[in-house]
């Protein structure tokens, strides 16, 4: 049996393809393009290919798999995938060497692939995130250049901040300059409200993301967000693991009697970690008291209400993980706090 790896680049990637007693076969460098990945992997024997998860690596891994191969996307924080390589000289044909050798022996850690329908679910999300950004930064330019002439525009929700510059009744250079933005920001408007139309419809269609919303704060984006970030609740051992994959659980620093403790880690997915925080703070202003309220604003009185906070994040995490799990709304009496 043939064992392949691919180191991947954007232009170019480094192909390693080697025999179980670790002799070459093939060694070459090729463009990063489905036609060039297909006239080399097309006519060979079925094999196992392996290559680094990163942002081309789902469409080049089924590309190799339409030519018949069997392909692992793998983590490539999992060092021991590099033995063989000297950290010193790093250079492609060392890296895609110790990747094949890795690949031969088994030495390798999977990584998640995530379903076609969550992928696309995850584009439509972060499609909508960049056109809040953009309009966020549109808002705060013409604040900026309204403040340097003497008026301010007033609060209120960022669908109607054209209206409420409107009425400010500007005219002269100052208009002119910021009619292109005003132009942008129009036609920002409804852009964003049809993808926030078509988020709640996907979370109203998905029976997991309904569940998932009748937690306090989670909302359809912060549901769809969630359910696209997980894609499949199996791949976590316990709600501790999914709470340690966002990023929410503390730097530990321990050792015999000793015992340090830190920031939240802030691995993992920043947006899925931030809207987490988000749905906190929504629960924590929420007027029910509902217990994990009740829990977070006892540990603000201890704490402070930041760390308060980052605790009700890390278990609304762990809540939403067992809902998933269990296939069960949300019941304030199973948080787990009085």
């Amino acid at each position: 049996m043939e064992y392949g790896a691919i180191d991947l680049h954007l232009r170019h990637s480094q192909i390693r393809i080697v025999r179980e007693d670790g002799s070459v076969v093939l060694e070459r460098r090729i463009s990063t393009t489905r036609e060039s990945l297909t006239a080399m992997f097309q006519a060979r024997p079925r094999m196992r290919v392996i290559v680094e998860t990163g942002t081309e690596s789902e469409w080049v891994a089924q590309t190799v798999e339409a030519c018949g191969h069997e392909v692992i996307v793998v983590d490539p924080n999992y060092t021991l995938m590099y033995g063989t390589r000297q950290r010193r000289v790093k250079t492609d044909r060392r890296d895609v060497a110790a990747l094949a050798e890795a690949n031969r022996h088994g030495i390798y850690r999977a990584a998640h692939r995530v379903s076609a329908a969550q992928r696309h679910q995850r584009r439509v999300l972060r499609v909508r995130e960049q056109l809040i950004r953009v309009r966020t930064q549109a808002i705060n330019l013409v604040r900026a250049q309204l403040r340097q002439e003497g008026y301010r525009l007033s609060s209120g929700s960022a669908g109607r901040v054209v209206a409420r510059y409107r009425a400010l009744a500007i005219t002269g250079a100052l208009a002119q300059a910021l009619a292109p933005v005003i132009a942008l920001l129009e036609h920002l408007a409804p852009a964003i409200g049809g993808a926030n139309t078509d988020a709640t419809a996907a979370a109203q269609q998905d029976p997991i993301v309904r569940r998932l919303t009748t937690a306090p704060g989670v909302g359809p984006i912060i549901g769809l967000t969630y359910r696209a970030t997980v894609d499949d609740i199996a791949r976590f051992r316990a709600a501790a693991s999914a709470s340690a994959y966002f990023g929410l659980v503390p730097c530990e620093d321990s050792s015999a009697d000793r015992q340090r403790r830190g920031r939240i880690t802030k691995r993992g997915p920043t947006t899925a970690r931030s809207l987490l925080i988000q749905a906190a703070w929504g629960g924590w202003r929420q007027r029910t008291r509902d217990p994990l309220q009740r829990w977070a604003r006892r540990l603000a009185e201890r704490r402070g209400r930041r760390i308060a906070i980052v605790a009700l994040a890390r278990r609304l995490c762990r809540i939403l993980y067992a809902m998933w799990r269990d296939g069960t709304a949300y019941q304030p009496a199973m948080t787990g706090v009085a």
